[in-house]
């Protein structure tokens, strides 16, 4: 438990961005209950939704109670904000891996920790169209709707237009809000830099109805300070926490390759090391910023957090065995199983052979230039002659080309 109160423990890790509160210290008051929900448009969460979590935990850390929301009905008409054109509507079946999968993450994040799952759909399956525009859409202003700068990018000049599906959006979340303070007393809603106006409706839907104060506090987009452009992007896409769309290892690998301008931040969002902690590693970055010391503990932190304590172990062990000193020979089963997902693999026999087979090099004179040239090492020690290469061993050609002999 951090010595910092919760509104403390926020601005310093740089997780407010905007908020209806006033005066943050309401939040280091007696405890409340709150709500963050994702839609289920993939089935699993990036590091984007994972800073959300992070926020999300902090206020679980101090007390508050935690409702974890999947739209499973926002689902099924996708959220426009942001987008320049219209959705394309997912099926029923894809919501509901979806959703399955995102609980599971719930499950794995919020470990050990009280909170409650709920899914919106489970309450607007009963209501009826006239029901919802008598008692929820008379008391929306079009008016606040059509002043959103996403609504006047789509249906301005150039623009793509919306539906009244998407249009409509923003009054089902703000339903939910309302819902669960009817149900939950859930007084305070968590969401990203881009939810601010969707959440903003269940704020003026709760005082219009209920004649009762709420609140919304988002945190902000985080950038990569290096490329200004929104973190959690790799060559290869989003970063997904589902280890089957992005394995522990690329995972492990995202945050230890992150930039020196940034780490300190990141670590402070995504990981729940102290300040006494972050505030060492701040000065390792300046002493010695080639050590790495930053990245390497943010990595570690994250990959546990998200994948639990053994694969993070993995991970790093993996890594060292690739680009540090460490031996093979201390690597688990588990650990060669980690690496042979991420590298080419062959059976123990001859050298030139093996790098041919592996697709290392093209042919046999390919093969023979490369020993000759001194571009190859063997379990570290550099190798000029073809020999029988047993198992467990790590092939390296180059800088980063391995093949792991098993």
């Amino acid at each position: 438990m951090s010595t910092m109160t919760l509104s403390e423990e926020l601005t310093w890790r740089g997780f407010i961005n905007q908020t209806t509160y006033s005066d943050l210290t309401a939040l280091d008051d007696s405890p409340m209950t709150f709500y963050w929900g994702v839609d289920p448009s993939a089935s699993s969460m990036t590091v984007g939704n994972f800073a959300a979590a992070m926020l999300v935990r902090h206020f679980i850390d101090h007390g508050h109670k935690a409702i974890l929301l999947i739209g499973g009905a926002t689902g099924l008409i996708g959220d426009p904000d942001g987008k320049k054109q219209e959705r394309d509507l997912k099926t029923l079946e894809e919501i509901d891996k979806n959703i399955a999968g995102i609980s599971a993450q719930y499950q794995m994040i919020f470990a050990g920790k009280p909170f409650k799952i709920v899914n919106n759909y489970d309450w607007f399956k009963s209501i009826g169209y006239m029901d919802f525009l008598r008692d929820i859409g008379k008391h929306v202003s079009l008016t606040q709707m059509l002043d959103r700068d996403f609504i006047q990018s789509r249906i301005g000049e150039g623009g793509a237009g919306i539906s009244y599906a998407e249009f409509s959006y923003a009054l089902i979340q703000g339903y939910d809000f309302l819902h669960l303070y009817r149900t939950e007393g859930t007084t305070v809603q968590l969401a990203g830099a881009d939810q601010w106006g969707n959440s903003i409706t269940g704020v003026s839907l709760i005082r219009k109805l209920e004649g009762v104060e709420s609140h919304v506090l988002t945190l902000p987009i985080i950038i990569n300070k290096t490329t200004g452009v929104k973190f959690g992007k790799s060559e290869e896409g989003a970063i997904w926490l589902d280890e089957t769309q992005t394995s522990v290892y690329k995972f492990y690998q995202f945050w230890l390759n992150t930039d020196d301008v940034g780490v300190i931040d990141y670590m402070k969002i995504y990981t729940l090391l102290s300040r006494e902690e972050i505030d060492r590693y701040a000065q390792l970055a300046i002493e010695n910023p080639g050590a790495r010391e930053a990245q390497k503990a943010l990595a570690y932190e994250v990959t546990k957090l998200v994948h639990g304590e053994e694969r993070a172990n993995t991970a790093r062990t993996v890594t060292e065995v690739l680009f540090g000193n460490r031996p093979i020979t201390e690597m688990t089963d588990e650990d060669i199983s980690m690496l042979a997902q991420e590298i080419p693999v062959s059976t123990s026999g001859r050298l030139l052979e093996i790098l041919i087979e592996s697709g290392a090099a093209t042919s046999s004179n390919e093969a023979k230039r490369l020993l000759a040239g001194g571009a190859l090492r063997i379990n570290g020690a550099k190798v000029a002659d073809d020999q029988v290469i047993s198992a467990p061993s790590l092939i390296k050609k180059g800088k980063n080309s391995f093949i792991l002999v098993r």
